[in-house]
């Protein structure tokens, strides 16, 4: 089974952003790496129910392909605003991306709920965080 590694946040925090560095700096270092973004995932499976179940459902494809990747590692970025749904996908190392106080998408600021637990937190757009990331990351391997 894969090391999941979960990039949270609102929209537009730049989870996708800080996704795509971290993929490419683990694979510069040799690493296995698989990237799945939530967007591209419901565009996948056609899930655009936005309501408690929808979410779950996506935390649990989400969790589903993560675990059945091949690769040593799995990036995954997706807002998960829920702890249910944080719970589902049972991380290995969370990133939170709290770049912003909310987004276009008054739904799910209204729900999120903030991680109890995070590996590494990111309040602004400091390009030091991916390499700090990755300090994380290949010292824990």
């Amino acid at each position: 089974m894969s090391f999941k590694i979960l990039i949270m946040g609102l929209s537009g925090a730049g989870k996708t952003t800080l996704a795509d560095k971290v993929v490419k700096g683990l694979r510069a270092y040799g690493c296995d790496v698989a990237w799945l973004n939530a967007d591209e995932i419901r565009t996948l499976t056609n899930n655009w129910d936005f309501s408690n179940e929808g979410r779950v459902l996506q935390a649990h494809t989400l969790r589903r392909m993560a675990d059945d990747m091949p690769t040593d590692i799995v990036v995954v970025d997706f807002i998960a605003p829920l702890a249910q749904q944080r719970a589902i996908f049972d991380p290995d190392f969370i990133v939170w991306v709290d770049t912003i106080g909310s987004s276009q998408y008054t739904d799910t600021d209204s729900i999120f709920e903030p991680p109890s637990f995070v590996n590494y937190y990111i309040s602004d757009h400091d390009e030091a965080h991916e390499v700090n990331i990755l300090h994380l990351l290949l010292d824990d391997e």
